[in-house]
């Protein structure tokens, strides 16, 4: 009887550990697949980004077997879809000889003689010194078209300058955060202010030890007088080696020239268009670093956007305010969006 009792103990312990053996397997690994699932599916490491307009770089992390390993700056901006920088194109309307056009131009037929000059006929060079409008603006609104260097003239041909009567100046917001700049005209005598278009730039590279937050400088700037055209095949020096200026600086370049004391050591920046590269007998734009951080501080442009300024303000003065955030930026003039007659 004693040896049959200890049998049955001794078999109920038997099949108490098998099971509680078995338990714990089960157990372990269900916790080592909890482990392993993140690495599978690469889960993204919680790191904490700064928040935009504070002056520090946006970072995002690099995920390497499911780790993050030295988050990098983040090269585009990051902002929500609600404090985006007002958008408007109606820069068509400074060139339309037809249909709508704002008040600060006038449409004019061409003719050889002209009261204004006497002893010769007047060329689109002539008009464009009378009526301080750059043959570039003169030369689109002729064609139709951006084509910036035509400039065939015939009698009855029509095309727009800036009023004579009209005191104007432009003015170009450029907002860091959001590597958008805001091209304006305010009209002196009417003190309106009227957004003319929003273009997106590239600003320069991140550096959360700037003011910025990038390379590029904030302040208050004029235009410079220093302007270049760049064409394929033009070569000059840059950083002390002779380099074809398109592959740097675009087609156009137009200087920044500090107004504020506390950026006059801000020198050598400018409007740029974006640079081009060559392959063999080829030159393709860099479009991708416009609306990037990828300058050294100047402000980049597609070519389309910097030719189309650059005919635009080459006769008028042309004031730049790079803010970080265009909500506490301060513009001349009242805005309106249907400016006075």
């Amino acid at each position: 009887m004693k040896a049959a009792k200890w049998i049955i103990l001794g078999a109920v312990a038997l099949f108490s550990f098998i099971g509680i053996m078995a338990l714990l397997k089960k157990k372990s690994g269900s916790e080592l697949a909890e482990r392993k699932e993140p690495l599978k599916k690469e889960a993204i490491l919680s790191v904490p980004a700064a928040k935009p307009g504070t002056g520090e770089s946006f970072t995002r992390p690099t995920v390497i077997k499911g780790a993050v390993v030295n988050p990098p700056p983040l090269t585009r901006p990051v902002y929500s879809s609600k404090e985006d920088f007002p958008h408007i194109d109606r820069i068509f309307q400074l060139f339309n000889t037809e249909g709508s056009k704002l008040p600060v131009v006038e449409t004019l037929t061409y003719s050889s003689t002209v009261p204004w000059l006497k002893g010769r006929p007047a060329w689109i060079a002539d008009y464009a010194a009378y009526y301080t409008t750059s043959r570039h603006f003169i030369a689109r609104s002729l064609n139709g078209k951006p084509d910036y260097t035509t400039q065939k003239v015939m009698e009855e041909s029509k095309f727009n300058v800036f009023r004579k009567d009209k005191k104007i100046e432009f003015h170009l917001l450029v907002d860091v955060m959001r590597c958008k700049m805001g091209f304006y005209y305010v009209d002196l005598d009417t003190n309106e202010r009227v957004l003319l278009k929003t273009y997106s730039v590239g600003l320069g590279r991140i550096d959360p030890s700037k003011p910025s937050g990038t390379l590029t400088p904030l302040g208050r700037y004029k235009l410079g007088n220093r302007v270049a055209i760049y064409q394929p095949g033009m070569m000059g020096f840059y950083q002390d080696q002779k380099v074809e200026m398109i592959r740097v600086f675009g087609t156009r370049w137009i200087p920044l020239e500090p107004v504020d004391e506390s950026v006059l050591e801000s020198k050598g920046y400018g409007l740029q268009g974006a640079p081009w590269m060559r392959e063999g007998a080829s030159l393709t734009e860099k479009k991708e670093v416009v609306g990037a951080y990828d300058s050294d501080g100047c402000i980049r442009l597609n070519a389309n956007d910097i030719e189309e300024i650059f005919s635009i303000v080459l006769t008028k003065p042309t004031w730049v305010e790079i803010v970080k955030d265009f909500h506490g930026a301060t513009l001349p003039g009242i805005e309106v969006a249907t400016p006075s007659r």
